[in-house]
């Protein structure tokens, strides 16, 4: 009986040590999440970046740049930052225009969540 009792009790501090380490892994990788944010900028093109070589027609620019291979990329000519984007299909809507993009920063890589015309 009382090797029976022994067991359960060591297998009850081991179960609890188990749910704890658990719980703790979750906490930390909840923390560890990086935050949704709303980026403000130009769709613009990685051949370009911050200026166009077409003046006066960002939208014509980009979209040729684009067809020429660049990527589509966030243009935030008020921090001097170029974001690249994950998304290359959505940005198409919206190139040469004010933009919000909402999504998590890596790097310098936004992961795309939503893209909004500025107002």
């Amino acid at each position: 009986m009382k090797k029976l009792w022994t067991l359960s009790l060591a297998f009850l501090i081991a179960s609890a040590i188990a749910v704890a380490s658990q719980s703790d892994s979750a906490k930390k990788s909840a923390k560890s999440a990086p935050a949704m944010k709303t980026f403000a900028g130009n769709i613009g093109d990685s051949m370009c970046g911050l200026k166009h070589g077409m003046a006066g027609d960002d939208k014509k620019c980009t979209l040729e740049c684009v067809k020429n291979g660049a990527k589509y990329i966030l243009a935030d000519t008020e921090r001097q930052k170029v974001y690249q984007l994950s998304d290359q299909k959505k940005p198409e809507e919206f190139a040469g225009q004010k933009v919000k993009v909402t999504g998590t920063l890596k790097g310098d890589l936004i992961e795309v969540k939503s893209i909004a015309a500025a107002k």
